[in-house]
């Protein structure tokens, strides 16, 4: 629900080989040494591109291999360098070394390009082995082999909106997003009502608007992965303010200061740079303090 995953093979190009010659001319019968060096291998780029959303490219194409090199020419000729591959990703793509688990990158945010794996180096050529002693060389520097990995694709389902709802279940998160934006998530007085993000688009006129996430119910213990907190909580981390709605009538009998409170502990727990993004708080259920028959 959360996530999309792929296993794919990658490997950067090798570096050509350096080359063995020697000058040739008319007149110059026994010239000096002018092997050229080797190209370097292509490199592995991941790029974010926004026209994708899902992994499912990548399950139909598990191998991925840039250029090698080429070989070093005569007469001090530099062998082509082989072609970078740009493998596009879509933005919120982790990238992890699949034998380890280890976090090679995040695709996300201001991440747009990263070269995963770099090409060998290309080889000297026998024009760079010429000494004193040693004036015709007839060896020369093999290109260095590129490398390769198995790695793990994984999309979190982050959402990228400018407020984030937060707040416990049946706070009505899901009730002011409806009459503030053009979107309609389902509404009842249930908990987890909400179990994906809901996004909506909130207009000020004059052609200002900004994106607004109702993100599903928190619980205490979310932090440590109670219910589907660590879900819940991934998607906060791309807000940039913090809306935190509460039942300040209690109808369920929940202290709104003592909800704010917990909340900011379950975020501060989570990942405590959280805590620096400018939050505000939104009094809802009012209606139910002045209701007669409450």
């Amino acid at each position: 629900m959360f996530t999309d995953s792929a296993k794919v093979f990658i490997r950067s190009g090798n570096g050509g080989n350096g080359h063995v010659s020697f000058r040739r001319e008319l007149y110059v019968p026994n010239g000096g040494p002018d092997g050229g060096d080797g190209g370097r291998g292509g490199d592995i780029i991941f790029e974010v591109d926004d026209g994708l959303n899902t992994l499912v490219d990548f399950r139909h194409v598990r191998k991925y291999a840039a250029e090698n090199g080429e070989e070093g020419g005569k007469r001090r000729c530099h062998g082509a360098d082989g072609k970078d591959l740009i493998v596009k990703v879509p933005e919120g793509t982790v990238v992890k070394d699949l034998e380890t688990g280890k976090v090679i990158t995040d695709m996300s945010g201001e991440n747009r390009r990263e070269v995963i794996l770099k090409g060998g180096k290309g080889g000297l050529g026998n024009m760079h082995f010429a000494t004193a002693t040693m004036q015709v060389p007839k060896y020369a520097q093999p290109g260095q082999p590129g490398q390769e990995l198995w790695v793990q694709l994984e999309l979190e389902l982050k959402v990228i909106a400018d407020v984030g709802l937060v707040g416990f279940p049946n706070v009505g998160k899901s009730t002011l997003l409806s009459r503030v934006s053009n979107a309609r998530p389902k509404i009842a007085n249930y908990h987890f009502t909400t179990l994906n993000p809901h996004l909506g688009v909130v207009n000020l006129g004059d052609g200002n608007s900004f994106v607004m996430a109702d993100i599903p119910g928190l619980i205490e213990g979310a932090s440590e992965g109670a219910g589907l907190g660590h879900e819940f909580l991934r998607h906060i981390e791309r807000t940039k303010v913090l809306l935190h709605v509460v039942d300040a009538a209690s109808v369920e009998g929940r202290d709104p200061i003592e909800d704010v409170h917990a909340i900011m502990d379950e975020l501060s727990a989570y990942n405590p740079e959280l805590l620096k993004l400018p939050q505000a708080i939104a009094a809802n259920k009012l209606d139910a303090v002045y209701d007669e028959g409450a």
